[in-house]
């Protein structure tokens, strides 16, 4: 805007605040600022003050302290649409606003018809599709419950296909009367006009804050339509410009921000900030209505349609309700909204700006090329929806936490082969020559010296080693403030996106259980209307079926672990005997790796039956809204996949070589199968194999059904198109052919996707004392799994339907329920698994430097002798006895040999009796484990204590901003009633005692 240079004056006032919105990845951080504003009026003295002086000064210093500057805009400038994130002067398929399109008659129609985005007449927008074959038999109900969709006022048209005449696509439209309906309904909250305390009817522009010649100026740019909320800015002073101009004179010799967006040759991707109310037909005048096609955006529009298939009846009856019974019955194949055209584009997006929003997703967020860039999250939400956007604010925050203990884990793995040439411990195994050690199968497996184990104990000191203790407390308190400081970032998120009171109000009733249970109805305590009701007795008997259901599959995973441990148990000796020397003399390294093999094939295996009999007893349950249905079912296929994908790595870190006995008396399984034994070198190598095979063979597979399916099912069909019809005319199929031609999102929404990261964080956080690594592997992962989701969802997959959500629901319970098992799973690793325990007790007890309070690798001189046993080859059971005797090493039979454990030798009074230092150890561990929880516990409570939930400053903005909406809500109605009242004056109608 200009300012006249007569006729007008400047006033400021201080007024509202905003939210702002901070790049993924980072704190929202909210500086305690001064609002200004500026009103200029017309027809006044003027001032001192010359408004363009002012201007130029303030552009000079924001250029110089690097504040961003909005370029002001005219009074009558249109405010921005859901299109106004495109490159302007581009003609877009998202906007029919002829404001903004350099096309004038009906050119517009013309191009709307060409996109396929809209009706035949080019003027109505496709806000959903559904697709049926003429052949199907449904005929009967799809008429009733198209005409019961006619009745709604949703506006229909039908389409044959271009590649198959037996398919019929009905395209869907919602004029804005439906849509003005039903948003009031659904509490869909949209924009709020700001007002003028000062004069109506004046003008008036919002700036931003700054300190120039005793007046506060604020330079923001908005006229008075606009939506954008005011900032806040400290008060500077001619010091700190100084200190600011030197550090942005440092800052141009550094890359400038290379993990944001470039701005400068991209859209802006900024959400308009701006104050929201539920709409409400009544108060439209409230709302900032530009232009009524782009007032609510493609999301918002689909989800109200979506919203009323879901209720439209198809047959006489309670139950013949919604359109998830026809897609489940067969009536209609498919039910999508339309993607908004292609994501590529013959043009540079540099040059010509984005074509449309799924083109911009696909350049700033999609390719490969942005990988090491912040999200755009609001356009993630703007364009899939709220709970979408959550889903990958949170992975981002999971992705960026996780540098920290991935560089702490590799630091822990580099420390340990720094020192693997100075531990006393594996110096001693690789020297060991002359140690001869007792079989460790029956039969077939042979005398070994300790030394062949020599590269067994340097990999185990690699994850075993002094700093392991260190990084499992950090890792417990790592899990604390990820959770913490994830819930500041989705209270930041929340109130950015209009979540924060969004679910007490718009809870739906699930269509399924209001009609089984719409006989039974009962007053509402909240909004007083009668709803369905479900009798305490009958939800009672349904859960009760339910949890008998979920045992029964638990105790089949079990099953499932007893064959694998048979399995290792009877192979050992298998491969003692193979003829291959090289998977003889390492039987029990292929022994366990084929064993995690097999054991992630009955993990894939189970995962499909574990998804129809949750999916039964969910159902069985009848939860009563859609967020209870996906908690719900969340909950038993996690605790199956749970149960399924660590029970071997429970076995293998607890249990196995426990309860083996010793040589000459063998603990066997059903009488008949020697227990498997450790080997010499400890069980932890054991446990690291079997976390390693597991997670990158999981996420691997993960990847390829994410990603490769898809591609390979949409390469086949355009393959078949392209043999068919040829690759011209397949460019020219309209918007809803190609996106029926794409794979549909999962029927279960986004529990895959949060169910593998949630696993991979029970990978990271319960076994990491044993296997540092893990964090490290997760970050490569995520980095990769970001970009592939992205991709898959914007090119692979048909539209989603675009929900809201204001949490991650259940999950964030799951995420604090792995972080307590965490605890508790590393303090047993640490001291039942690993041989830190051991090695601490000889040390301080019975190594040289035994009284000393020393432990340094002086201290551990003679341990591996003293952590072995003797044990007489005479006393071996006949089953147990070795074919060979022993006589390799020494030329004649050996007479004893050694193994892991704390027993008295053969010709003590108590034979094979358990010594001073085996209850020296146990009590040791036992008072290890007590005293890490409870210290571990205790620092995670502090920090969740000290950790406010909601920031501090975000808590100040929320009611700030109610404050400003009900003052907003009041200037609007007094300035529609002034304007009435001139309207009267006019119109030659006067009335006494007027208000105002």
């Amino acid at each position: 805007m200009e300012a006249s240079s007569s006729g007008s004056s400047i006033s400021a006032v201080t007024g509202g605040k905003a939210k702002t919105h901070q790049p993924e990845g980072r704190e929202d951080l909210q500086v305690n600022q001064l609002e200004t504003q500026i009103w200029i009026k017309p027809d006044r003295e003027k001032t001192d003050v010359d408004f363009s002086e002012i201007l130029n000064a303030i552009q000079e210093i924001a250029k110089d302290v690097n504040i961003f500057f909005d370029e002001l805009e005219g009074v009558n400038s249109p405010s921005k649409d859901d299109d106004s994130l495109l490159h302007h002067g581009n003609l877009t398929s998202t906007s029919d606003d002829a404001s903004r399109l350099e096309v004038v008659g009906e050119e517009v129609p013309d191009k709307n018809k060409a996109n396929g985005l809209y009706f035949r007449d080019g003027k109505c927008r496709i806000d959903y599709i559904l697709v049926y074959r003429k052949s199907n038999p449904q005929t009967e109900k799809r008429e009733v419950f198209e005409r019961n969709i006619r009745a709604e006022g949703l506006q229909m048209e039908k389409e044959s296909s271009l590649t198959n005449s037996d398919i019929i696509f009905v395209k869907l439209h919602a004029p804005w009367e439906v849509l003005g309906k039903y948003a009031e309904l659904m509490n869909v909250r949209m924009p709020f006009r700001p007002f003028n305390p000062f004069n109506a009817g004046a003008p008036c522009i919002l700036v931003r804050c700054c300190f120039l010649n005793g007046h506060f100026i604020e330079i923001n740019g908005r006229s008075r339509r606009s939506r954008r909320k005011i900032y806040y800015l400290h008060r500077r002073y001619k010091f700190m410009n100084r200190i600011e101009k030197q550090i942005s004179r440092f800052r141009g010799w550094l890359p400038r921000k290379p993990m944001k967006l470039d701005k400068e040759t991209l859209p802006d991707l900024e959400e308009n900030d701006c104050y929201t109310a539920p709409f409400s037909q009544q108060r439209i005048h409230h709302f900032i209505i530009h232009n009524k096609d782009t007032f609510f955006n493609n999301a918002t529009r689909s989800r109200i349609v979506h919203h009323i298939l879901q209720r439209v009846k198809y047959e006489e009856g309670k139950n013949k309700i919604g359109l998830n019974r026809l897609l489940s019955n067969g009536s209609y194949e498919a039910a999508f909204p339309l993607h908004e055209g292609s994501y590529r584009s013959k043009n540079s997006i540099r040059t010509h700006g984005a074509e449309n929003h799924r083109h911009l997703l696909y350049e700033c967020w999609a390719s490969w090329g942005v990988w090491y860039k912040y999200q755009p999250l609001d356009l993630v939400r703007r364009y899939f929806g709220e709970k979408i956007g959550l889903y990958f604010a949170w992975l981002g925050w999971y992705t960026g936490m996780l540098f920290p203990a991935a560089f702490i884990g590799l630091f822990v793995f580099l420390y340990g082969v720094t020192t693997l040439n100075h531990c006393q411990v594996s110096k001693e195994v690789c020297q060991a020559t002359d140690i001869i050690m007792c079989p460790i199968c029956d039969k077939y497996c042979p005398f070994m010296r300790l030394s062949d184990s020599c590269v067994y104990a340097k990999v185990t000191h690699l994850f075993d080693n002094g700093a392991t203790v260190f990084f499992a407390v950090f890792m417990a308190v790592w899990a604390t403030v990820f959770l913490e400081f994830w819930k500041r970032r989705r209270a930041v998120i929340a109130y950015d996106w209009d979540l924060i009171d969004w679910e007490e109000e718009e809870e739906e009733i699930r269509p399924q259980f209001e009609a089984k249970y719409s006989k039974k109805e009962r007053m509402n305590p909240i909004s007083g209307k009668p709803e369905p009701y479900q009798a305490f007795a009958d939800k009672c008997s349904r859960l009760i079926v339910s949890a008998s259901g979920i045992f029964f599959m638990i105790c089949v995973v079990i099953a499932a672990v007893f064959g694998i441990v048979i399995y290792r148990v009877v192979t050992v000796s298998t491969f003692a005997a193979f003829k291959w020397a090289l998977i003889r003399n390492n039987s029990q390294v292929a022994t366990t790796g084929t064993a995690v093999c097999i054991n992630f094939c009955i993990i894939m295996l189970l995962n499909v039956l574990y998804e129809k009999v949750a999916l039964f007893l969910t159902n069985l349950e009848q939860p009563r809204t859609e967020s209870e249905w996906e908690n719900s079912f969340t909950l038993k296929m996690f605790l199956f996949q749970f149960v399924n994908l660590n029970s071997s790595t429970f076995y293998i870190a607890f249990f196995l070589g426990r309860f083996t006995g010793h040589p000459g008396a063998y603990l066997r399984l059903i009488n008949r199968w020697r227990l498997e034994e450790c080997h010499p070198s400890g069980c932890l190598i054991d446990l690291c194999m079997q976390m390693g095979i597991i997670m990158v063979l999981k996420q691997t597979w993960n990847n390829f059904m994410e990603l490769g399916y898809p591609l390979i099912q949409n390469w086949w069909t355009r393959r078949k198109l392209r043999q068919e019809y040829g690759t011209q005319r397949k460019t020219s199929f309209p918007q809803w052919e190609k996106d029926y031609n794409l794979q549909p999102m999962n029927a279960y929404g986004l529990f895959d996707e949060y169910l593998e990261m949630i696993l991979q964080f029970g990978f990271t956080t319960i076994f990491v004392a044993a296997f540092p690594l893990a964090p490290l592997l997760a970050l490569l992962n995520n980095i990769i799994e970001i970009r592939l989701d992205a991709y898959k969802f914007v090119t692979q997959w048909r539209r989603p339907l675009a929900s809201r959500a204001k949490d991650i629901g259940i999950w964030y319970g799951i995420l604090e329920g792995i972080g307590i098992l965490s605890v508790i799973t590393n303090a047993f690793v640490i001291a039942v698994t690993s041989d830190f325990i051991p090695r601490l007790v000889y040390a301080y007890k019975y190594g040289p430097c035994a009284g000393q309070g020393e432990a340094g690798q002086k201290c551990m001189v003679g341990y591996v002798n003293a952590s072995l046993s003797v044990f007489l080859v005479s006393d071996f059971e006949n089953r147990s006895e070795p074919t060979s005797n022993g006589s390799e090493f020494s030329g004649s039979p050996l007479k004893y040999c050694r193994y892991r454990d704390y027993r008295d030798p053969p010709h003590s009074p108590v034979p094979y009796g358990y010594t001073l230092q085996f209850w020296h150890v146990l009590a040791a561990r036992l008072a290890f484990i007590i005293v890490f929880e409870h210290l571990v516990f205790c620092i995670k409570h502090l920090i969740s204590y000290l950790i406010p939930d909601l920031p501090k400053d975000l808590r100040d903005r929320m009611r700030r901003e109610k404050y400003l909406i009900q003052e907003m809500m009041y200037e609007a109605e007094l300035e529609r009633l002034q304007k009435e009242r001139k309207e009267r004056k006019k119109n030659g109608k006067s009335y006494h005692n007027e208000w105002p």
